[in-house]
């Protein structure tokens, strides 16, 4: 059965050479995992993601495992590099894709809406039929007035005077009609309550009008609908926005991966993926500030175990250590009212280290240790 898993299919050609490179190492010195954390200072499940290519090795852990291995650490840390640079590259092409992604999702969001629709046919319609609608009126108008006229005699009766005061207030030159006048109908409201809206109420005809009204009202109902447009599309980004903010802050957590967590700073060293209080109760490697990051700030001695308080003042946060310890020791971090805790539960382990608690500075944390066999001790 081998040794090492198959890398993952989607590492970057730099970087799967580079991990081939840290297990051929491992490899020739003959170490084990565990063997390898010890002298190392590394977690056993740092190296596990970092041989695994699950997580790029952080330059302080090459440095060391050159030394552990007798390489040189030159050619070593020169691969890191490029491994570093294709690393950043990946993690660029994800965050275009995801953006690109929800892109996508917002325009087929928005291409739920259809077109909107236009006022002219209608208008124009509408215009149309009450035009044919009052000519028709006054054509029957101008009937019923020359009938009445002929029955009264030289047209005098009431109806006659009514059809000739109809005729005579649409007449127009050039078109013929009953009795010689012309029955061209100007253009009429379009809407019922055209009268009202001109200040004439129900006692006549309105004044006529220049052209129809609906082109404005088209106009406006536009407007309204691109003004929506506009509050949904606002709406849908801020909606967005938050949720995958939100979503790649989880991932960061549960799987330590190296892309940048949510709330990181834009002035952090790359590779820093938090700062103060972002990252409370976060695992140090996986968060970039371990390496040349960080600084044993305080130290002490319980039994045959070493206990460290480890100190990142680019990330303002600070961890306990304990080496040289056994199965069912621990560490504790305490920084004001936050404590995190760290265990060693598997045999032949004998490195442990806690999360991370947010610090102005080293003095603000303490780090105690407790042992398997009763005893304990603190930092100062």
């Amino acid at each position: 059965m081998p040794r090492w898993k198959a890398l993952p299919d989607e590492l970057d050609p730099q970087v799967r050479e580079f991990a081939t490179q840290l297990r051929r190492l491992v490899d020739r010195s003959g170490m084990s995992v565990a063997a390898l954390s010890d002298r190392t200072g590394y977690s056993r499940t740092s190296w596990e993601r970092y041989l695994g290519g699950r997580l790029l090795a952080p330059k302080g852990a090459v440095v060391a495992l050159a030394e552990v291995t007798g390489s040189n650490p030159v050619h070593l840390t020169t691969m890191w590099e490029l491994a570093e640079r294709a690393w950043s590259r990946s993690e660029q092409r994800h965050d275009m894709t995801m953006e690109a992604i929800r892109i996508s999702q917002a325009r087929a969001a928005l291409g739920e809406f259809g077109a909107p629709p236009s006022a002219s046919p209608s208008a124009s319609g509408t215009g149309a039929a009450a035009g044919s609608g009052a000519a028709a009126g006054a054509g029957a108008a101008a009937g019923a007035g020359a009938g009445t006229g002929g029955g009264g005699g030289a047209g005098t009766g009431s109806g006659g005077k009514a059809a000739r005061r109809a005729a005579g207030a649409v007449a127009t030159p050039g078109i013929a009609g009953p009795a010689g006048v012309s029955p061209t109908i100007p253009p009429q409201p379009t809407a019922p309550d055209a009268n009202r809206r001109e200040g004439t109420g129900s006692r006549g005809p309105a004044a006529p009008r220049s052209g129809p009204a609906a082109p404005g009202a088209g106009k406006r109902r536009l407007t309204m609908f691109l003004a929506g447009i506009v509050g949904m599309v606002v709406v849908i980004a801020a909606v967005l926005f938050l949720t995958g903010n939100d979503d790649g802050g989880k991932k960061n957590q549960g799987t330590a991966s190296a892309s940048p967590s949510a709330g990181t700073g834009t002035d952090l060293p790359a590779g820093v993926k938090c700062a103060g209080a972002g990252c409370t109760g976060k695992d140090a490697e996986a968060m970039g500030c371990s390496g040349d990051l960080v600084t044993t700030a305080k130290t002490a001695t319980v039994g045959a175990t070493t206990l460290e308080v480890r100190y990142s003042r680019t990330c303002g946060a600070a961890w306990g250590r304990i080496t040289g310890a056994a199965r069912g020791d621990s560490v504790r971090i305490t920084a004001g009212t936050t404590t995190e805790r760290g265990d060693i539960t598997a045999t032949g382990d004998t490195i442990a280290y806690t999360p991370m608690v947010a610090v102005k500075d080293a003095t603000g944390a303490k780090a105690c240790a407790t042992l398997a066999s009763g005893r304990t001790g603190c930092t100062t």
